[in-house]
């Protein structure tokens, strides 16, 4: 069929060896194409200097811890059902990524299944404590929620509703009410008008 001598075969037979591939451990050795501008410029290069980004200040909780009297309409709700408060601060410190009603559900899970919801909610409070750069006080978020979990909760309401956060309606109503008070802001002319 195939004869010996065939002319094809000698062809594979003398061509040459591919090239050996690239060996990335050892530095390259010449000057990338394009950017000749920033090997041979006459100024010497100048030191970069990292920036710093300093945190916020951390500032006071608005109220007290036992300020619960201040707002006795969420105090009662929270001394009988805290999952309602809590849900409520969970809606608000995800930003609307969470219900009200599952976070509050998950709340009185944890409580059903362990006694302990506090192990949940500490971590809301540390959560908020972060947003809005707030002292760690009087004690750690842990601590604080497994002695005074309703004071807590009503510390933690409390501060949103002074941040201007309306609980009951939840994150999508605040920013509903926040589009509005833009929109219907006055217009000034300016100018003198007769």
């Amino acid at each position: 069929m195939y004869s010996s001598n065939s002319t094809e075969y000698q062809k594979y037979l003398n061509t040459p060896p591919p090239p050996p591939p690239p060996n990335y451990d050892q530095p390259a050795d010449g000057i990338p194409v394009g950017s000749t501008e920033s090997y041979y410029s006459e100024d010497p290069p100048q030191p970069q200097v990292p920036v710093q980004v300093r945190p916020k200040p951390l500032v006071p909780w608005s109220t007290g811890l036992c300020d619960c009297f201040d707002d006795v309409h969420n105090c009662c709700i929270t001394c009988w059902c805290p999952c309602i408060t809590f849900g409520q601060i969970a809606e608000i410190v995800d930003k609307g990524s969470s219900a009200c009603g599952t976070s509050g559900a998950l709340y009185t899970l944890i409580a059903c299944v362990t006694g302990c919801p506090c192990f949940y909610s500490c971590f809301y409070r540390a959560k908020m404590r972060q947003q809005f750069s707030l002292h760690e006080s009087p004690c750690g978020d842990c601590l604080l929620h497994c002695c005074c979990e309703s004071c807590a909760l009503c510390q933690e309401y409390r501060e949103l509703t002074n941040r201007g956060f309306n609980l009951p309606v939840g994150w999508h109503g605040n920013v509903e009410k926040q589009k509005r008070e833009v929109e219907m802001a006055p217009v000034v002319e300016e100018g003198m008008s007769r």
